[in-house]
Order: structure tokens, then C-alpha cells, then sequence
């Protein structure tokens, strides 16, 4: 039935909307209700974001990283370890030309997008949909500040959604020109450099402040891939990319096609990279230590050390002139005190940074024969008394010279200058081959040790720096002496954290048992396998050389420094011609003379006096001591620190160490053990032997 309008006229029906229009239909009206109530719960989520991100200032100084400034003995900067964040800089202070080269790159559309940018977003979607290859937007500039602040780089969809909400907070909350200088203060630009302060001052050497157009372009194209376009890492690269950012620039109107002509990035002079080298062994050794030395602690700080720069330059080249093709070396320096001077770790830290120094264990043939002579001269015996270099079997174990030769009756001095490996293995075997292991673990051998009787030639691994340290506890006249590398740390405003306090080392030896070795050491550089270690002024020292070459050593001391050398091939293949006395040596006297240079001459002591159970009355009257001069050790050889007592002079335990061997307090001095039974005394004199015959007389 027709429908009638007012005037009483037919109207026609209207048409009811087919199956597929109101599907279409339904499809709008949710589509629509769900974006309305997607941008409902954006803009909730945009402001509650916004409302708890940090305020402007908060945010200038948060960091990502710690920064640690490491500082050479004389103050001078040796690295800097960790991001460098330079001078912040104000948007007025950041050149102009800077914040356009960054926006023109990165976001054209920085001043109207909102914090992600539409147009940009259909472009990418429409690319996508061209090639093929994904939906690949570039992030804007208040994004990419957004991901540097509070996110990560991974590339899931979830991070991406949280970028650009909080990209959107950012924009609520603060001014474009805050935005920027937010950005341009924190984005990476590679070496370690966060901001453009300090982009400016590693890659051009002078302050953010005084950036020029064709630096603008050069460190704006660093931010896509900092790592290869770093002018440190390839200095064409980086050239090649400020190119097409000074192009994009001239296309964005942001500069005249006459500024862009004008640009020689030829003349553009690059700050010279500091060299790092072989000083990445030292700071590879000392820093961990400030775990040690500091409380939890993430400011910027700065590590005042040990190391001397003309020093190490000196170590540095000795080891790379003097180590053998296709060998490695490394070397270790210490002042009279511990402190380290020198430290190198191999022949080029950038091809291996393997720390030889301190981390490669390794067999130190005869230079280990200095605890079997310290074990001796403990026992009772001089640099004088006679010993006689002949064929000896011990448990089966027969050592030979390293001549084939022997030279009958000589004394101990002549004996350790030409390393008389009969010799060494006699006295160990009389002293106790435990007795010798005492010795090295007492002067701070931390590798395992076996007593067969082969250890007097060497035979235990060791570290360079745990051998260079019982020479120098030599040299300190039988005091302990501890490696540091860690003089003072302070935060970047001045306040102290750590201050290394002067320690006075335990008594390991007697200064009497230290001068007797100190002479013997002399001996082998003056008239032994040392001398290729000479330097033109007194110096003690050992030579070291295991089987087929594989291992050359040379460990002295002269004027207060105490340095160890060590050659070798990782593989421990052998090393033609590689001996103690040649090549390490060589680079010993090398660095020496360098290190000593301005030093005064020193004159060792090598007076020895007998020890007071081998004096006669007479002598014994002349002898002042007290019991604090003794030494005391427990049942396996180890030195105890003898300690004043609370009822007398009877040396008693410390309070402050539980570890004492005796806590009852009757610990008493031991006597050194006697110097050599009958048989062998015949043996070494030349008297009649228990076989009935007679020796040459002495």
C-alpha cells in the first residue's frame, strides 16, 4: 500500500538497504566507535605517561653509562673508559647549523608532527605494499629520543608501540627546542661519544659550540650507524655519509646550492686518536681492582694510577723490537714499593689483548732456581761456600747442564751466575723440595706447585707479574711487596673516594739471607747468562729458559725498579735461538735504561752476616737482636708474621688475625735448619766421601 504525503499525494516507498550495504554499513559505525575509543585510550595513555615522566632537568642528567676517566702517574690522561658525555649544551648553544644538519636528516618534519609523524607512517605503509619487504618507518627524532631515554633497540612491534606513546608524552609535556636539545645532548654518535660536545671534541678536538657546516653533516649522518661511519673507525665512510647529508640538506632548502658547493671535507682536520695500545694491558689488569677498593658507585669518576707514560712507551717498544718473529712478549715494571710502572701484556693489544702479563701461565726454567737459592741461603749457606757441578741422580731424575759440561768444585756464587742445573738440583734435594715450594708461595707464587724434584729446574707454571714480584721482595732487602696500580679515585667534582695508604712489608727473609741472594743475582749479570742485561750500573738478575726454547725470561733490579720480561708463542711452540740471556734480556736493558735514567746509582747490599746459631761465643757477643728480628714458620714451610705479645717480649698472636698458627700464644722462634749433613758437606769440600775417596783440596 502507497504511502501519502501531507497532501494527500502517493509517495513512493523507500528502498530497504540490500544485504551487503549493511554489512558495509556496520563495518563503518564499529570501525569508527572502535578508533574513537582507540584514541580515547591513547590520549589516557599519552597523558598518564606524560604526567610520570621525569621533569627537563631530571632528565639533562640521567646517564647511560659510567665514565671513567684513567689518569697516568704524572696526571696526564691515559683513556677514558665508558661513554663521554662532554658539556651540556643549552638549544641556543648548540650552532644552528648543527640542529638544522640533525633535523634535515633525520626528521624534515620535526616542527609539525606531533611526535610520530602521519605522513611519514602512509609512506612507509605504501612502500611496504610496493615492495614487499615489510612496513619500515623511520622513527622521529622525539621517537628515537624516547628509545635512547627509556627503551631498548630490540624490533618487536610492542616496543614500538611504547616508543611512540611515549614519543607523544614528550611532546605533551615539553617544547620542541627542549626536545631537540634533549636529543642532540644524549643520541650516540660512536667512540663512546653521547651528545655533540662531545662528538665535537673526539672526533674534530674542540668544543660543541664551534661546530661548522661541514662537521654539522658529518656528525649528523653518525646517528644511523654510528659504529661505521665513526671517523676512528673509517674516515672515508664518514665522509662518504656527510655527503649525502650536506645533498639531503640542499634538497630540504636547508642550505644554497652555492654553502653546499663550498664544503671541502678534505680540509677537514680530525683530532689524532690517542694511542691506547699497549695501555689497554695496564687498564685491563687495574681497573677491576675498583671493585674492590670503591662502594657501589655510577658517578663519573677519575683513577689516578701508577702507570708512567715515558715508561711504558719505553716497555712498549722494547718487547716490539726485541721479541722474535712470530713470538709474543710481555713485561712487567715495578717501583720499589709495588707500584707498577709499566705493564705489557703482548706485542699489539688490538690483535690480541690477551694480558700475557697476568693472565699466561708458563714454565720459567732457571729463573725459577731464585727460591732454591733463597731455600739455600735460609739453610745456611754463602755465595762463598764450595759445591761441586757433577752427574747426580735424584728419584730416578738425572739434570744436565745445559752445555753437557761439568766444571767439578766451584762455589754457590759461580754456580747461580752460569746456572748449574746439577748444582740446583743438589741443593734443593738437601734443603727439601718442599722447603723451595715454601719459599716461592712465601714470596707470592699463586700457581700450583709440585715438589718432584724437576721444580728446581722450573718445571711449575707461573705468571710474569707473580715472578717480577718475588724479585722485587728481593730487591725491598726480603719485604713483601704487593702490585698495585691504583693510586687515588675521586668523582669529577673532587671528592675523594680512595686514597691508597703506604703498607710496610712483611718480612719474608732476613735482610741477611736477601743480600746473600742479591749477590748472586748480581753475579749472573756481571759474569753469567745475564749479561746482555747490563746497563752501565749495577743490576741483579735471572736469566730463564725452558725446554726447547719455549720460554725466555729475564726478571732484575737496579735502582729501585724491578722489571720482568717474558718470551714465548701461545702455542708453546719452541722459538729458534729464544734464550733468557738474548732476546729477552736484550729488551730488559732495553727498557732499563730508559727507566732508571734519572735515578741515582745504587750499590746493592751483599754483606752477608752469619746468622747467629753459627757464631762462635766470641762472634755471638758482637750479635744484638731480639726476637722480633727472627722469622717464624709453620709446619710446611710458611712464614708466620711474628707479633708482640700482651704479657712480655715472647712473640705472641695478633688479636686482629684469626689466622695465626698458635692461638695460645707459645708459638717460639724456629732456628734455620742446618746447612747440609756430613755426607754432602764431603761432597762440597772435597773431604774424604763416605765412598773412601778424596776430593781436589778447596
Amino acid at each position: 500500500m502507497a504511502r501519502k504525503d501531507g497532501k494527500g499525494r502517493s509517495a513512493p516507498e523507500r528502498e530497504e538497504p540490500t544485504g551487503f550495504r549493511r554489512v558495509l554499513r556496520r563495518i563503518f559505525v564499529w570501525t569508527a566507535s572502535l578508533a574513537v575509543v582507540g584514541l580515547l585510550v591513547l590520549a589516557v595513555a599519552v597523558g598518564l605517561t606524560a604526567r610520570s615522566l621525569p621533569e627537563f632537568e631530571e632528565l639533562k642528567d640521567s646517564q647511560v653509562g659510567q665514565t671513567i676517566l684513567v689518569r697516568a702517574r704524572d696526571g696526564t690522561e691515559l683513556v677514558s673508559i665508558g661513554p663521554s658525555f662532554g658539556h651540556w649544551l643549552s638549544h641556543e648553544q648548540i650552532p644552528q647549523v648543527m640542529r638544522t644538519a640533525m633535523v634535515s636528516v633525520e626528521d624534515r618534519r620535526f616542527r609539525s608532527h606531533p611526535g610520530v609523524d602521519p605522513i611519514g607512517l602512509v609512506r612507509a605503509g605504501y612502500m611496504a605494499v610496493v615492495t614487499g619487504k615489510g612496513l619500515r618507518a623511520t622513527s622521529t627524532i622525539t621517537q628515537q629520543l624516547a628509545r635512547t631515554v627509556f627503551l631498548n633497540n630490540n624490533r618487536s612491534y610492542t616496543r614500538k608501540l611504547r616508543e611512540a606513546v611515549l614519543a607523544l608524552a614528550l611532546e605533551w609535556k615539553f617544547s620542541k627546542d627542549q626536545i631537540l636539545e634533549l636529543y642532540l645532548n644524549k643520541v650516540y654518535f660512536g667512540g663512546g661519544a653521547y651528545g655533540v660536545d662531545a662528538a665535537s671534541r673526539k672526533f674534530f678536538g674542540h668544543p660543541g659550540t664551534e661546530i661548522v657546516l661541514p662537521e654539522a653533516a658529518i656528525i649528523a649522518g653518525l646517528v644511523k650507524a654510528p659504529s661505521h661511519y665513526s671517523p676512528t673507525a673509517d674516515t672515508e665512510a664518514a665522509i662518504g655519509r656527510a655527503k649525502v647529508v650536506l645533498s639531503v640538506m640542499k634538497g630540504n632548502g636547508d642550505v644554497t646550492p652555492a654553502q653546499a658547493a663550498a664544503v671541502d671535507f678534505e680540509a677537514i682536520k680530525f683530532a689524532a686518536e690517542k694511542n691506547q695500545n699497549s695501555v689497554r694491558y695496564f687498564t685491563d689488569w687495574a681497573l677491576p681492582q675498583l671493585d674492590l677498593l670503591l662502594p657501589d658507585n655510577t658517578q663519573p669518576i677519575e683513577v689516578w694510577t701508577t702507570l708512567d707514560p715515558k715508561m711504558q712507551a719505553a716497555a712498549t717498544k722494547a718487547i716490539e723490537t726485541n721479541t722474535p718473529k712470530g713470538a709474543q712478549g710481555a713485561l712487567v715494571s715495578m717501583d720499589r714499593d709495588g707500584a707498577v710502572l709499566a705493564m705489557v701484556g703482548g706485542t699489539d693489544y688490538v690483535t690480541s689483548n690477551y694480558n700475557r702479563a697476568v693472565n699466561a701461565v708458563r714454565q720459567p726454567g732457571s729463573a725459577w732456581k731464585l727460591f732454591v737459592y733463597l731455600a739455600a741461603l735460609e739453610a745456611g749457606y754463602t755465595p762463598n761456600d764450595r759445591v761441586v757441578d757433577e752427574p747426580v741422580t735424584i728419584d730416578g731424575w738425572s739434570p744436565r747442564n745445559s752445555n753437557g759440561a761439568f766444571a767439578g768444585q766451584i762455589d754457590v756464587r759461580t754456580a747461580f751466575a752460569y746456572s748449574k742445573n746439577t748444582v740446583a738440583a743438589q741443593l734443593g734435594n738437601e734443603v727439601g723440595f718442599s722447603a723451595v715450594a715454601a719459599v716461592a708461595r712465601r714470596f707470592g707464587i699463586s700457581t700450583p706447585i709440585s715438589t718432584v724434584p724437576s721444580m728446581v729446574l722450573g718445571s711449575n707454571e707461573v705468571r710474569l707479574i707473580d715472578m717480577t714480584r718475588a724479585f722485587a721482595s728481593v730487591a725491598a732487602q726480603g719485604k713483601a711487596i704487593e702490585p698495585y696500580g691504583i693510586v687515588r679515585v675521586a668523582t669529577t667534582d673532587g671528592k675523594v673516594l680512595y686514597q691508597r695508604q703506604a703498607k710496610d712489608g712483611t718480612a719474608l727473609v732476613s735482610p741477611n739471607v736477601a743480600n746473600g741472594m742479591t749477590d748472586l743475582l748480581q753475579s749472573a749479570v756481571a759474569t753469567g747468562t745475564g749479561a746482555a742485561a747490563q746497563i752501565g750500573r749495577p743490576v741483579a738478575g735471572k736469566t730463564g729458559t725452558t725446554t726447547s726454547n719455549k720460554d725466555g725470561w729475564f726478571l732484575g733490579f737496579s735502582s729501585g725498579v724491578t722489571t720482568g720480561v717474558w718470551m714465548g708463542r701461545d702455542d708453546s711452540r719452541p722459538v729458534a735461538g729464544l734464550q733468557g740471556g738474548t732476546a729477552p734480556a736484550r729488551a730488559f736493558a732495553s727498557y732499563m735504561k730508559i727507566a732508571v735514567a734519572g735515578r741515582p746509582v745504587e750499590k746493592f747490599q751483599t754483606e752477608m752476616t752469619a746468622p747467629a746459631w753459627k757464631l762462635d761465643s766470641e762472634d755471638e757477643a758482637n750479635f744484638s737482636g731480639s726476637p722480633e728480628d727472627y722469622y717464624y714458620v709453620d709446619e710446611n714451610g710458611n712464614l708466620i708474621e711474628p707479633t708482640r705479645g700482651q704479657g712480655g717480649d715472647r712473640p705472641g698472636p695478633d688479636p686482629r688475625d684469626d689466622q695465626v698458627g698458635d692461638p695460645n700464644g707459645t708459638l717460639e722462634p724456629v732456628a734455620p735448619p742446618a746447612a747440609a749433613n756430613e755426607d754432602f758437606l764431603n761432597e762440597a769440600t772435597g773431604k774424604k766421601s763416605a765412598g773412601g775417596q778424596n776430593r781436589p783440596p778447596q
